[in-house]
C-alpha cells in the first residue's frame, strides 16, 4: 500500500508539472532563420506558426523558387528549437519521478 500511495503522490506531482509546463509552452515563442537571417519564422511552444519575416530582396520575382526554400528551411530551424525546449521541459516536470523504462521513449499525447 506504501508504494501505491507514493505512486499516486507521484502523479499528482506529474500532472501540476505537466500544467506549469503546458502554461511555459503557450507563452513561448521560438525564432527559427535561413539564408543568413533573410527568412525568419516565429513558432508558439506548440508548432503554431505565428509571423514570418522576409528581406525585401527575395521578393523578386526570380527568387520565388529561392524565398520557397527558405522559408521551410527557417520553419524547420524554429521547430527543431520547439522540440528541444519541449523535451527540456518535460525533463524538468518529470525530474526525480520513477517513471517506467519504456520502448522507444516515454511518449504523452500532446
Amino acid at each position: 500500500m506504501k508504494n501505491l500511495g507514493n505512486m499516486l503522490k507521484q502523479a499528482q506531482q506529474m500532472q501540476t508539472r505537466m500544467q506549469e509546463m503546458q502554461s511555459k509552452l503557450e507563452a513561448l515563442t521560438v525564432d527559427g532563420a535561413a539564408g543568413g537571417g533573410m527568412v525568419t519564422v516565429t513558432l508558439s511552444g506548440k508548432g503554431d506558426l505565428k509571423r514570418v519575416s522576409i528581406d525585401p530582396s527575395l521578393l523578386a520575382a526570380d527568387e520565388r523558387e529561392v524565398l520557397e526554400d527558405l522559408l521551410v528551411a527557417a520553419h524547420a530551424d524554429a521547430k527543431q528549437k520547439v522540440e528541444a525546449t519541449m523535451a527540456e521541459e518535460m525533463q524538468k516536470a518529470t525530474a526525480g519521478m520513477n517513471l517506467p523504462n519504456m520502448p522507444g521513449g516515454f511518449k504523452l499525447p500532446f
